[in-house]
Formats: C-alpha cells, structure tokens, sequence
C-alpha cells in the first residue's frame, strides 16, 4: 500500500495541504503567468497566517489560567463561608 492510497486520517495533515497548494498553483498558473499565480498564493498564505495571529490572540496564556484559577478559588471559599455562616446564624 502507497502513501497515496491510504487514509486521509493517516495522512500528516501537512501533506493535505502541500498538495492542495500545489493544485490551487496549478489552477492559477493556467489562468495567470507563473509570477501572478506565486503572488496570489503569498497573498492567501499570508492572509491565513494573520487569521491564526488573532485567534492565537484570544487563547488563554498560563499565567491568565493561574491566575483564573486564583479568583475561582477565592470565590468559591467565599461562598462557601457565606453558606456556612448563613447555616451557623440559624
């Protein structure tokens, strides 16, 4: 069995894309000069890699999950204290 034939799941998703980008040059070269057809996928990829810049922008660092988990706890064990001392009063 060839890499070609197996599973896309078993394939690195990499090599999906190489070849996605090497079918959409192919289309745009047919249409555009070879120069034209680079500078359309340049502009694509670069697109993309600022999508991935803002979502990376949105995911929680490990010094905001720290501290995340800092807060929750306080107000947890505040919580806490106000339902046993509401408990307690009776």
């Amino acid at each position: 069995m060839s890499f070609n034939e197996l599973s896309p799941y078993f394939r690195p998703k990499e090599y999906s894309m190489v070849k996605l980008k090497l079918r959409v040059y192919e289309i745009f070269k047919s249409k555009f000069s070879e120069e034209e057809a680079a500078t359309v996928i340049e502009y694509f990829e670069d697109k993309v890699e600022q999508k991935i810049q803002q979502k990376k922008e949105v995911f929680l660092t490990k010094d905001d999950k720290i501290d995340l988990i800092k807060w929750m706890v306080g107000f947890w064990i505040a919580q806490m204290a106000a339902i046993i001392g509401l408990y307690i009063k009776k």
